[in-house]
């Protein structure tokens, strides 16, 4: 396994994003092997400001750059142009977030490339995509969201969880894998046009389902209840002033926790599993108060020991301080030390996957401006490393 090459071992990147969610996307091409070059301008990719800060480099810009290199080009001057198609025709994938048009007017758009190097897999990330009447609109994460119709099922200012950023990098890299599979075989590059609001749309068939079924001219009733109005599938506040998540869909652990709490008689036997993601009729009130009752009379980590005890799914909300410093995250691995030349000691969130020969076992530090330096040759490829 050692000596076992990684999947995009000798695959090299021209990382033209920014922000998020192309440097994630392109952070995960990192992790699977290749060599991935940040091509940022002069004074760096916009994100290298974003709050909090280690001590002059950004927390999430460090979390989203890690095993990257950096060249640093002025794309308005003929020079900067003059590398970046370099850097174009020797490269495997070329992964770019300006949203519409932005390419175009830098000179590094799909057609530009496409003359430069055929074989290249060419990734365009934006907010609504290439063509459809939202296209024009930058690609916030909330907007996105309000549009997909699935922020309106939380009463919400906004949400806590950028999902269609990270939903866009996870269907890049999916996009990506599979068109570079598809050059092996026939030596033919691709575009990829992959937006936002398509990614997370596509990930919304728990929340569109009733609005799907209405579409078919059905009624949409009742709907999956995943939204807080399942006594078993909710948080509940603790005795100390906490939160416990309760999910207690099936009737089998369902069962284990009436045993638990004193209360085998709302172990109903003619539940079926129609009421799994059900709001529980008339039920709802009994469950809600023996949950609520229980939850109340214990603080918060006591019952997060029962439960692990029991291998029940009631678990402790914690805060974002106490889910980076806990037993299970310790125990995964996920949170690695990593040694950054001017910050000294930082850290990454580490993928699960880190152990399965698919990934470097280790991330480098993300990159200072511009530091593949002046003298970066295009047509010089390095291996896997770290």
């Amino acid at each position: 396994m050692a000596d076992r090459k990684l999947p995009l071992d000798g695959i090299r990147i021209a990382d033209f994003s920014r922000l998020l969610p192309g440097p994630w996307c392109t952070q995960m091409l990192a992790d699977l092997g290749a060599e991935v070059i940040k091509v940022e301008r002069p004074d760096g990719d916009p994100s290298r400001h974003n709050p909090p800060l280690y001590t002059t480099e950004s927390v999430y810009f460090c979390s989203v750059n890690g095993g990257k290199t950096s060249l640093a080009l002025d794309l308005s001057t003929p020079e900067g142009r003059s590398t970046a198609h370099a850097l174009i025709a020797d490269a495997d994938v070329l992964v770019e977030s300006y949203g519409r048009g932005g390419a175009e007017k830098l000179d590094v758009h799909w057609d530009r490339a496409r003359a430069l190097n055929p074989r290249l897999v060419y990734c365009s990330i934006t907010g609504f995509g290439q063509i459809g009447t939202l296209a024009p609109i930058a690609g916030h994460d909330l907007a996105i969201q309000a549009a997909t119709g699935l922020l309106s099922l939380a009463d919400t200012p906004a949400p806590a969880f950028q999902a269609a950023d990270y939903a866009a990098a996870t269907m890049a890299v999916i996009a990506i894998m599979g068109a570079l599979r598809n050059r092996d075989r026939d030596g033919q590059g691709a575009y990829l046009d992959v937006a936002m609001f398509d990614a997370l749309f596509g990930m919304g068939n728990i929340g569109l389902a009733s609005a799907l079924g209405r579409h078919a001219g059905g009624s949409g009733k009742p709907t999956m209840e995943v939204w807080g109005g399942n006594p078993r599938y909710r948080t509940y506040p603790t005795r100390d002033g906490k939160k416990v998540a309760v999910c207690l869909l099936e009737a089998k652990i369902w069962r284990k926790f009436c045993e638990l709490i004193g209360r085998p008689d709302l172990n109903f036997t003619d539940e079926g599993h129609e009421a799994r993601l059900s709001s529980h009729g008339e039920r709802a009130d009994l469950f809600r108060e023996a949950i609520s009752t229980y939850c109340l009379a214990h603080d918060r980590d006591e019952i997060g020991a029962v439960m692990t005890q029991l291998a029940l799914p009631v678990i402790p909300v914690l805060t974002p301080d106490e889910a980076v410093a806990s037993d299970h995250v310790r125990s995964r691995g996920l949170v690695e030390a990593v040694e950054h030349p001017t910050e000294g000691h930082t850290f990454t969130l580490r993928s699960g996957l880190m152990d399965s020969g698919v990934m470097r076992p280790r991330r480098a530090a993300a990159p200072l401006i511009g530091d593949s330096g002046e003298a970066f040759d295009p047509s010089v490829k390095t291996g896997t490393t770290g």
